[in-house]
């Protein structure tokens, strides 16, 4: 993947952030046995198991991980989860995604889980660009960017070129 434009957080500073939102994650759900991290496909699930991963270093919660399916262009057409949602009844879930944009994403995703009894729903990205159309916030973000519309951010969480991109 060629990375253009000017970088955010270097790759140091992106898994500080990583380590970051995975305590923030954890003091939320101190009481827990299990957690439930569902990784919006394809960036998402790959933040998920950075999450996953950092709680595990610290923690005793036991992490599950899901990958959520969404047709971004038009969401409503289906959502799907490689977990059956009687798995996930009566779980903590965090939803994670790599960037909050207009917050359609998210707003669906949520949605999906709301078919079942949750004991609760926590959003996490590691960019929140302010630009929501509907009303959802990330409750644990890495870094929120004022940013116009025709930029990009891109993050990239391995090799080399790891870190977070705005073009």
């Amino acid at each position: 993947m060629t990375v253009q434009g000017d970088k955010i957080k270097t790759a140091s500073e992106l898994q500080s952030s990583i380590r970051r939102i995975a305590y923030q994650i954890y003091e939320n759900n101190l009481n827990e046995k299990e957690l439930i991290l569902v990784g919006v496909a394809p960036r998402g699930s790959d933040l998920a198991l950075s999450f996953g991963k950092a709680l595990e270093g610290f923690s005793a919660l036991k992490i599950n991980y899901a990958t959520l399916t969404i047709n971004k262009e038009n969401p409503i057409d289906g959502v799907s989860c490689d977990l059956q949602l009687n798995e996930l009844e009566n779980k903590s879930i965090v939803i994670v995604d790599d960037v909050l944009n207009t917050g359609s994403t998210l707003i669906y995703a949520v949605q999906y889980f709301l078919q079942i009894p949750v004991k609760q729903i926590k959003t996490a990205v590691i960019v929140n660009r302010n630009h929501k159309k509907f009303p959802i916030k990330a409750d644990f973000k890495g870094i929120s960017l004022s940013t116009s519309t025709n930029e990009h951010v891109s993050v990239i969480l391995d090799g080399s070129k790891s870190g977070i991109y705005l073009r």
